[in-house]
């Protein structure tokens, strides 16, 4: 058994004892942060279709891209890690993004070392830094080692989120070692024509494409939140 594995079937006094100091509204206590039902019923029918819907087994780790280089993802993907984490799943938050600022720090988490290691967000919920997996400093070279560490990170866990950079090559790369990715759409900023090229690119680097989800939208979201490609 490794020793993320032990990590992860130890005792539930145990776990709480390696939660770090992080962001308010995230802690082993009270690992659903949202206030706003609409967006958890939102997420919750998200989960649902992306590893739900589908054969058992068939998804288990999906990368968030956005199509938009200034458009963030980590919110959305915080938030579906938490509610797959509170359904009772050990669940990896992975940072596959070498071009925005460190998980840990987004995190801010308090706790230097949490850096070269998984470290817990809250039950079940597990933080793995860039560093964890990928050793290249600048991050600027993607090898086949990297890839293969990622790729045990993986099977450690019942399911995965990894948080990439906005659509390039590196994170075609990525999503070839992943179940699939979903393409995060901006409202009002994203262009019909550019998410059609990234996706046809996508499609030809045989990269598995999920479906799309809408972000920043300024009404409410509907059901169709979620829509299958």
């Amino acid at each position: 058994m490794s020793p993320l594995r032990e990590l992860l079937t130890a005792t539930p006094s145990k776990l709480d004892e390696c939660v770090p100091s992080i962001r308010p509204g995230v802690c082993a206590e009270n690992p659903t942060f949202s206030n706003n039902p609409i967006r958890d019923e939102q997420i919750r029918g998200l989960i649902q279709q992306l590893f739900f819907n589908r054969e058992p087994g068939v998804v288990r780790s999906v990368g968030f891209t956005a199509v938009d280089e200034s458009t963030r993802t980590e919110s959305l993907c915080l938030e579906t890690a938490t509610a797959l984490a509170a359904q009772g799943y050990d669940i990896a938050l992975i940072d596959a993004n070498p071009e925005g600022i460190p998980l840990q720090q987004w995190l801010a988490v308090a706790d230097s070392i949490h850096t070269k290691a998984p470290f817990l967000i809250s039950r079940r919920l597990w933080a793995v830094p860039r560093q964890c997996w990928w050793p290249d400093a600048e991050f600027t070279s993607l090898t086949e080692q990297s890839l293969e560490h990622l790729r045990e990170y993986l099977t450690e866990f019942d399911f995965s989120i990894l948080r990439c950079a906005s659509a390039s090559w590196l994170t075609s790369k990525i999503g070839q070692n992943c179940d699939g990715l979903v393409l995060v759409l901006t409202a009002n900023k994203t262009r019909r024509l550019v998410a059609a090229q990234i996706t046809d690119g996508l499609i030809k680097a045989k990269v598995p494409l999920l479906g799309t989800v809408l972000v920043e939208r300024s009404f409410p979201i509907p059901q169709g939140l979620y829509r299958s490609l």
